[in-house]
């Protein structure tokens, strides 16, 4: 069966309530957690690297730019999901993803930015209703955009994946009623991890990637926009494991997270108007309108691709359109840190 049609039941059963659907057989069970079991030993071994809570990194980004005096509100952004989103494995906190991107954005959007982060290491989706009640628990900060990260610990503890979509779309679904654009940075590629071996990795990664898929349409039909993180473990970490991995081998160091977040910034900037949108998707990187499972699937493969909603075409369903958006490079080495207006982060995009 094709990814698309997976991720298209496993869509379908997260809206109707349908039953779990297994990402992978049965036979394979015995072979799997003697491969988990063998990871687990392996992955963490750095001293105290894998038990230390991620760096705080909540506050005002891009100060400078509102001006001595300035009556301008800043823009209201709030990370919610799993370790990934919450940046642990760095000591930093400018180093966080929460950090990189309120840099970023600050610097797009010559304006400043409120961060507020909800996620939590270790949560699977059946923890962004707490997370998202949190965001939302002050009428006065109503976010304007938020940022989920979230998926790996789902597919790690065998989350029924029909589960995993549907509390992944509650929480989109409740967030853009409250008014917030949602970015969604989906299951990235567990297959991967250096500790994990052969047949762990193919299953890990076939999992990790039919979740991505099945994460991609229903943040689409809630309205939000998905963006592949399949980068984040994915090729370029497996050809730069000592430079692209933390020191416990399985959180991103520091160039890691920024690597991951300069694939987000784009769309994120793009769904606050901030990012030029092209009238026609550039054919020649394969940009176009697609069936959304489709469109889900092929995302799904290549981390970075953006998945954002079309115009519904008579009875053949939901379409989408899925962009390739063009991002730099952020240079081995080089680290984010809060904005001011005359120090906006190195290797930042700019539209």
């Amino acid at each position: 069966m094709s990814r698309a049609r997976v991720a298209r039941r496993i869509a379908a059963g997260a809206a109707y309530g349908g039953g779990g659907i297994g990402l992978v057989g049965v036979a394979a069970v015995g072979v799997l957690l003697a491969e988990v079991q063998l990871a687990k030993r392996q992955v963490g071994i750095a001293p105290g690297s894998g038990s230390m809570p991620p760096p705080r990194a909540d506050g005002l980004y891009g100060k400078g730019y509102a001006g001595p005096g300035a009556a301008i509100d800043p823009l209201r952004f709030a990370m919610l999901g799993d370790s990934t989103a919450a940046g642990q494995g760095v000591h930093r906190g400018r180093q966080t993803p929460g950090a990189l991107l309120a840099s970023g954005l600050a610097a797009v959007a010559e304006r400043p930015v409120d961060l507020r982060n909800a996620a939590l290491s270790g949560a699977r989706s059946d923890d962004l209703e707490r997370q998202v009640t949190q965001i939302l628990s002050d009428p006065a900060w109503v976010p304007d955009v938020c940022v989920v990260m979230i998926g790996a610990n789902d597919v790690t503890h065998r989350m029924p994946p029909t589960r995993s979509v549907r509390c992944l779309s509650a929480a989109v679904r409740r967030l853009r009623t409250a008014g917030a654009e949602v970015v969604v940075g989906t299951c990235p590629d567990l297959g991967t991890i250096e500790p994990v071996y052969q047949p762990l990795s193919w299953l890990a990664r076939r999992a990790s990637r039919q979740l991505a898929a099945a994460q991609t349409i229903g943040v689409v039909e809630q309205g939000g926009r998905a963006v592949s993180l399949g980068d984040l473990l994915g090729p370029e970490f497996a050809a730069n494991p000592r430079e692209l991995f933390g020191p416990d081998n399985y959180h991103p160091s520091a160039e890691g997270y920024a690597t991951a977040s300069m694939a987000v910034l784009p769309t994120l900037c793009a769904a606050l108007g901030l990012w030029p949108e092209e009238e026609r998707p550039d054919t020649a990187r394969d940009e176009g309108y697609l069936p959304v499972a489709r469109a889900a699937a092929e995302a799904a493969a290549e981390g970075g691709t953006e998945v954002t909603a079309a115009a519904t075409t008579g009875g053949r369903g939901p379409w989408a359109l899925l962009k390739r958006r063009r991002r730099r490079r952020i240079p081995a080495g080089e680290s984010a840190r809060p904005q001011t207006a005359d120090a906006p982060a190195e290797g930042v995009p700019r539209p």
